[in-house]
């Protein structure tokens, strides 16, 4: 949790403020939003059987609370896979953005514009947000064990790359924990036979067995050793756990009046909502934006 607060708007979110001034980011959770029943409150993910008018009212509220004019929400229809895109190169001739129905497939963007929002939804996988050294290059993707096992991370880092990128500084968002994660033999063997071949032995060492053909798996560990082969170094894990549900108090900002106890902030986890028996749940959204 080092070096990450809780900032206390109109829509509460944990970011790092040593990484502000190169790009607006937030992580935000459940909290501040206008959903109910399981998906309360901050439910910004269309693919849930949320109404659709709360989820766009809801993801407006984030887009605000980044900063962002209308319409500068990047976003992808996101489907476990290896490929990240230039958010610029998604805009129509006049300038706009995708509209939900239109997203390309993908789990990676990258922008070199200032005031594009790249936008990550997750509720156990790993949110991964990215900011060159100057804050000329921003990347955010979607690392679930899938994606991660695909190449998602490495994609994204080359695609920032090539955008003339420098030292990139990588802030892994709240993400299921390994003491949560519970695996088969099953995806331990497909998850090997995915990651590139230089870091399988590193791979397999996310996996700490826990009784008969299981292990608890450590995907933000994975997404650590795979931005080290890629030669990012400045990794910021805030370490929070979604299906462990609430945030273990990483501070409010000075001068809120907001509760920065430890009940105060909790996330949407697909494995608990599966584990309690709920038939769906919210999905949670990351945000970068470079500040220009």
């Amino acid at each position: 949790m080092t070096g990450f607060t809780r900032a206390t708007g109109a829509v509460p979110h944990l970011h790092h403020p040593a990484i502000t001034p190169r790009a607006r980011h937030g992580f935000f959770g459940t909290a501040g939003g206008v959903s109910s029943g399981d998906y309360a409150s901050l439910n910004c993910g269309f693919g849930s059987q949320d109404d659709a008018a709360l989820v766009a009212r809801n993801r407006n509220l984030v887009r605000a609370e980044m900063g962002l004019a209308p319409g500068r929400l990047a976003a992808v229809y996101q489907v476990h896979g290896h490929q990240a895109l230039l958010a610029e190169n998604l805009m129509d001739d006049t300038g706009a953005l995708p509209e939900r129905g239109s997203l390309p497939r993908a789990d990676g963007l990258v922008t070199t514009t200032p005031g594009i929002g790249l936008s990550i939804l997750t509720a156990d996988c790993l949110p991964l947000l990215l900011v060159d050294e100057r804050g000329g290059v921003a990347g955010a993707c979607h690392a679930g064990w899938r994606g991660a096992a695909a190449g998602i991370v490495g994609a994204t880092v080359a695609l920032m790359r090539d955008q003339g990128a420098g030292r990139i500084t990588a802030l892994i968002g709240p993400t299921i924990q390994q003491p949560s994660y519970q695996v088969g033999r099953d995806m331990r063997t497909d998850l090997l036979d995915s990651v590139s071949p230089s870091i399988r032995d590193a791979a397999a060492r996310c996996f700490h067995p826990d009784g008969e053909d299981h292990y608890r798996f450590d995907l933000a560990g994975l997404v650590r050793r795979q931005l080290a082969a890629e030669e990012v170094i400045d990794i910021l894990d805030c370490g929070i756990d979604t299906y462990a549900a609430l945030d273990p108090d990483p501070g409010a900002e000075s001068g809120s009046d907001h509760d920065s106890g430890p009940d105060s902030v909790a996330y949407f986890s697909h494995r608990r909502a599966t584990h309690a028996g709920a038939a769906d749940c919210g999905r949670q959204i990351a945000v970068i934006a470079l500040a220009g």
